[in-house]
């Protein structure tokens, strides 16, 4: 189901220039946005989630639930061959940080999480 090229991630300083800072932290550092107080948790917005870095594809909103944790949740990705998963137990609970594997492949922390990266919805 890959629709496109997402290997060539952007430079540092263009990453700097198009993300917001905590897209930043959260993509490059491996940051964690706050819970409840952050852009998709609680959004309902019918559209296409995609990797803030890369563009590239991962989830639907038909396949997001509440989770109660104030981070978005999906049920599964669009194609489960573009996303790789990882263990978390930060915050004292345990979560499935999903990661876009096009990002990860690419030798960078840049990559989305259900739950803890920032994402963007197009329609």
């Amino acid at each position: 189901m890959n629709h496109g090229n997402y290997d060539n991630k952007p430079s540092d300083a263009e990453l700097k220039k198009k993300l917001t800072p905590i897209q930043y932290q959260v993509t490059q550092h491996e940051g964690t946005e706050p819970a409840f107080r952050n852009e998709y948790w609680d959004n309902h917005k019918a559209g296409i989630y995609v990797d803030v870095v890369s563009g590239e594809p991962l989830f639907s909103s038909l396949d997001k639930y509440e989770s109660g944790t104030g981070w978005p949740s999906f049920t599964k990705p669009l194609d489960p061959a573009n996303v790789v998963t990882r263990s978390d137990r930060q915050f004292f609970m345990e979560r499935t940080e999903v990661r876009s594997k096009t990002a990860t492949r690419t030798s960078a922390t840049s990559s989305m999480t259900v739950r803890r990266r920032p994402i963007s919805a197009t329609a």
